[in-house]
């Protein structure tokens, strides 16, 4: 678990510095949001049980904080809502269906 959130801590930061100094030269750069993508898909494909999605939206908008000209903690709060958004969909309205021996 600690190399995940290791793993997540530097891909964050490299996502980051990308969207803010080298997409800011492409008219694109206001749909092109890695860290948000990111963070959506960790929590769609995580497991249940594992917290990896929220670490993932707590670094990811720490960098994003740090690195944006707004307050610091929107980006925090923002992404954590993302995430805890999607698994409480993901907990109520979606089922895996199991196997099991007739």
């Amino acid at each position: 678990m600690v190399k995940k959130i290791f793993f997540l801590i530097l891909l964050f930061y490299f996502l980051t510095l990308l969207q803010t100094s080298f997409f800011l030269h492409f008219p694109f750069r206001h749909l092109l949001n890695l860290v948000l993508i990111i963070v959506v898909l960790i929590n769609l494909f995580e497991a249940r049980k594992e917290k990896l999605g929220l670490f993932s939206a707590f670094f990811g908008g720490f960098f994003l904080d740090i690195f944006s000209e707004n307050f610091i903690g929107f980006w925090i709060l923002i992404l954590l809502a993302i995430s805890i958004f999607i698994k409480l969909i993901l907990k109520k309205h979606v089922r895996i269906p199991v196997i099991s021996r007739v």
